[in-house]
């Protein structure tokens, strides 16, 4: 089944996919769609249950990430060259996934502190309380901007496209089976194409000590979860670096 994507940029330039987090949509990359559109042909994918993708079936809820790790795959098999794939949170889950199946057909890496799978300490009910919550509050469209634009230091673009994703969102994909993304310390070991992985300070998702030559870790400061839009200079810097080699 085809996802939708949102195709911006030179389409003359090098391609790049973008895979976006969890309750986001291929809409919310507004500030590198500025910055790299000039030089990069960009395609933003609205993962299933997100954006105006196609919603999950009801048996394939249980196995939400499995679901789209195969969406993710089917459509790196339809690009005519291998491509840089860039992926946050969840969307960084699936784009290490899909790099170690398909090594074929990545180029190079780029993960923004990606989501690492349910562990049997998570406590499972609770992220899903927690998030069908923050999406209820979102009703409060404008109460939100205004929030996040007094609490954060994101751009007016980000912040709408942020809001806006959120209406978007399939609720049953909110569930255990969207955490299940294979097995984390196997897919760092064994990825074999150039990997940028940009994190916050601090305890991360991510491994600190991955033990593959493969793979540049980037601490940026004064970054949460949301890298690319809590440092944006320090985060386009470093992904612009090794690009010029990879």
């Amino acid at each position: 089944m085809n996802l939708v994507t949102h195709r911006s940029g030179s389409p003359a330039g090098p391609r790049m996919l973008l895979l976006h987090g969890f309750t986001e949509d291929g809409t919310t990359w507004p500030d590198l769609v500025a910055r790299w559109g000039g030089t990069w042909d960009l395609l933003a994918v609205d993962l299933r249950g997100h954006g105006v993708s196609p919603r999950f079936a009801p048996e394939d809820v249980p196995c939400a990430s499995d679901v789209m790790l195969d969406d993710v795959l089917e459509l790196l098999a339809e690009q005519d060259e291998p491509l840089v794939l860039l992926g946050h949170s969840l969307g960084g889950n699936l784009a290490l996934q899909a790099a170690c199946a398909m090594p074929e057909r990545v180029r190079a890496l780029v993960l923004e502190d990606p989501a690492s799978p349910f562990g049997p300490d998570d406590d499972v009910d609770a992220f899903v309380t927690g998030t069908l919550a923050f999406l209820d509050s979102l009703a409060d469209r404008d109460g939100e901007v205004a929030r996040m634009r007094r609490e954060t230091t994101w751009s007016d673009a980000e912040i709408d496209a942020w809001a806006d994703s959120k209406r978007r969102v399939d609720r049953a994909a909110v569930g255990p089976g969207i955490g299940a993304g294979g097995d984390w310390p196997a897919l760092w070991r064994t990825v074999e194409v150039p990997t940028l992985l940009l994190v916050p300070p601090g305890p991360t998702m991510a491994p600190t000590d991955h033990g593959n030559p493969h793979v540049r870790r980037v601490v940026v400061d004064g970054a949460g979860h949301c890298v690319r839009r809590d440092r944006p200079e320090a985060f386009f810097a470093a992904v612009e670096d090794f690009l010029t080699t990879h």
